[in-house]
């Protein structure tokens, strides 16, 4: 005995994340139908939803055939086949398939509604713009949390509870914290080359703070482009030579007005001023790779990129910036 479609869809499994749990149950026709009967189909039965727009042709065994507009409803002689004036969806989902997929695919289609379909084709839901829409307001939500070093937490702001808002800071505060760590363990083992050039010490902040802001602002574009579907696994060599550009760029800019700075500005001597700007330029290309770089690793290895947004990066490339300092300090200053 053949399941209703009502069956099938109260038997989907449900899983959080993904288009399982956002999709609606639609209006279905029969492809045999006249536009006159499936407009007092509607009748009976009422639009899925205020916000649906389309009605599900399936055939005897629930296989998707197309859609068919209200619009087209109206405006169609009343005696054609639904078979004759569908038309034939441009995408469709599963119900496995992530949220975020539906809102993308409704951005580059321009559709209002996306079918779910199983293995074979048969339909089990309907997806809307209006719930792609909530999806993404919730992924970039918790992307943001994410990139500030929080937990995701979907409850306003003002509603959450003191300790709840605690426990979803600390976490991060003290991973940073001791990871931070490792900075001081690398200054700690340069100590003799800052004891016999002091100087050197004052220009540590400038150093990190810039790599940080160039490890941040490489990191949020690829970010950006991995929640947007424009960047995907396969493209990190396309996008590490880009930013490899673009950093070497950047870095020939700060570095030159960094050297002219401290000869005009301060008391350091050339060799000096060239040790500091020259860290300043490979400080700004390895924190530019590394932002780039991480975001992709985390979405191959089925992490949320956002975890390595601006505190994690950060936190590698002050270790990286403070290597290569005092490595080319020891170098070139022959401490």
């Amino acid at each position: 005995m053949k399941k209703t479609f009502d069956e099938i869809y109260e038997n989907i499994p449900v899983t959080e994340d993904t288009v399982a749990a956002i999709m609606r149950q639609p209006v279905v026709l029969p492809p045999s139908f006249r536009v006159n009967e499936a407009i007092e189909r509607l009748r009976q039965v009422g639009p899925a939803g205020v916000e649906m727009n389309n009605c599900c042709v399936v055939d005897g065994d629930g296989v998707l055939l197309g859609l068919v507009s209200l619009k087209t409803l109206l405006l169609t002689r009343g005696n054609a086949r639904l078979d004759t004036v569908m038309a034939h969806p441009f995408a469709t989902l599963r119900p496995e398939d992530d949220q975020e997929l539906a809102a993308q695919l409704m951005e580059e289609y321009d559709l209002l509604e996306l079918p779910v379909v199983d293995g074979d084709n048969r339909l089990e839901g309907m997806v809307t713009a209006d719930d792609a829409m909530t999806v993404l307001q919730e992924e970039t939500t918790e992307d943001m949390e994410m990139m500030a070093a929080m937990t995701p937490s979907e409850a306003p702001y003002l509603e959450s509870g003191t300790l709840r808002v605690f426990r979803s800071r600390i976490p991060w505060l003290l991973l940073l914290m001791l990871s931070a760590a490792f900075t001081g363990g690398i200054i700690s083992y340069f100590e003799d080359a800052l004891a016999a050039q002091v100087a050197l010490t004052a220009f540590i902040p400038m150093l990190m703070d810039t790599g940080g802001n160039c490890g941040s602002q490489s990191s949020v574009t690829v970010i950006r482009g991995l929640s947007l579907g424009e960047v995907r696994f396969s493209d990190w060599l396309r996008v590490l030579w880009k930013e490899l550009r673009i950093s070497v760029l950047c870095a020939v800019v700060l570095a030159a007005v960094n050297f002219l700075r401290l000869l005009v500005m301060s008391s350091v001597g050339p060799a000096v001023a060239w040790t500091v700007s020259l860290t300043l330029a490979v400080t700004v290309i390895l924190a530019d790779l590394i932002g780039a770089a991480l975001p992709i690793a985390a979405k191959r290895l089925g992490f949320d990129p956002a975890v390595m947004a601006s505190p994690l990066i950060t936190t590698v490339v002050d270790a990286a910036s403070l290597v290569v300092y005092f490595q080319l300090a020891t170098w070139l200053l022959g401490l």
